[in-house]
């Protein structure tokens, strides 16, 4: 079972307030220095932010994928919220893809199904 999904963070409080805003997700309990949006047992899994050193470098090898309503709105919450837009579009058939930033440069998509 998935528990959850760590990200590497210069800034961990920054990069966790980016996503609790766009998730809807709230910090549950957490180590000193680290923020978990939500808690073990919940219905979706854990993201947890961890302290690091080094700053990132490269394109990560995951990422996320967030299904949007409308994905024009979402592009201008995520940017509003000190995201951004990484430049890199995808339209489907089914629906549309836009990569996306977090503040600290953790790429995800997002995905508007038709």
């Amino acid at each position: 079972m998935l528990s959850g999904v760590t990200f590497d963070c210069a800034d961990p409080q920054r990069v966790a307030r980016f996503w609790s805003a766009l998730l809807g997700r709230e910090p549950g309990p957490s180590q000193h220095g680290w923020v978990y949006l939500g808690q073990r047992g919940d219905p979706e899994p854990r993201l947890v932010f961890q302290p690091v050193p080094e700053p990132k470098t490269g394109k990560v090898r995951i990422h996320l994928d967030v299904t949007v309503a409308d994905v024009n709105e979402a592009i201008a919450l995520v940017t509003g919220l000190g995201g951004r837009s990484t430049g890199e579009r995808h339209d489907y058939d089914e629906g549309a893809v836009v990569v996306m930033a977090d503040p600290e440069g953790h790429e995800f998509c997002l995905v508007q199904y038709y």
